[in-house]
């Protein structure tokens, strides 16, 4: 079966998306803040039409993920392209360890359904969802596999509100990494097709 790039390069810019916002996070303390509630609102797209439909049926909200992984795909080995690069990868060895896991995966479809009635009464960005959203990942996401180390401003990590966000985010890069697996992507596309992806996405960035 012919694979679908378009689908397949949405969602790899959605996992590079949350990639670059907890490195913005890790080492600046702060994130672009209307790309991160496009990959937070990511989380809540569970039955959606399409793939675009997940970040909100506008490829210009992933702009930051498509610039993202152009760098992703050029191969940039060395300080925040490696960074990246990394989180990336990382991102798609622990999703296929916990898509192994059955229960781990119908819990984690259960406690995102439960933030509907947290989201009644306070907004996706508040510090409440946020520290909701990091419990998820440490509780169901964490332990499925190898954990991904954050680096940055030792400073900034320590604080709570950082931590949470930037849990949140990596669980929004998980969402991603689902949707990837969904949409028929696979790890030997990053191989041998690095420059039909790099073609797609550098179509969709001209339409952004």
């Amino acid at each position: 079966m012919a694979k679908n790039y378009y689908d397949i390069t949405l969602a790899l810019a959605g996992m590079c998306q949350s990639a670059r916002l907890v490195q913005q996070l890790a080492h600046e303390g702060s994130c672009a803040k209307e790309e991160m509630m496009v990959s937070l609102r990511s989380l809540l797209e569970m039955n959606p039409a399409s793939t675009l439909a997940v970040y909100g049926n506008n490829e210009a909200n992933l702009k930051m993920g498509l610039e993202t992984l152009l760098g992703v795909l050029n191969a940039n080995r060395q300080g925040l392209g490696a960074e990246l690069t990394r989180y990336t990868l990382s991102l798609m060895v622990l999703e296929r360890k916990l898509h192994a896991k059955k229960s781990s995966m119908e819990q984690l479809g259960q406690r995102i359904d439960q933030l509907d009635r947290q989201l009644a009464h306070f907004e996706l960005e508040s510090d409440q969802v946020m520290s909701s959203l990091a419990s998820i990942y440490v509780d169901i996401v964490s332990p499925a596999g190898p954990r991904i180390q954050v680096v940055g401003s030792p400073a900034i990590l320590q604080n709570t509100q950082i931590q949470a966000k930037v849990r949140a985010l990596l669980l929004a890069g998980i969402r991603a990494a689902v949707l990837w697996q969904q949409v028929g992507g696979g790890r030997l596309q990053l191989m041998f097709s690095r420059n039909r992806l790099f073609e797609q996405a550098k179509t969709i960035l001209a339409r952004c």
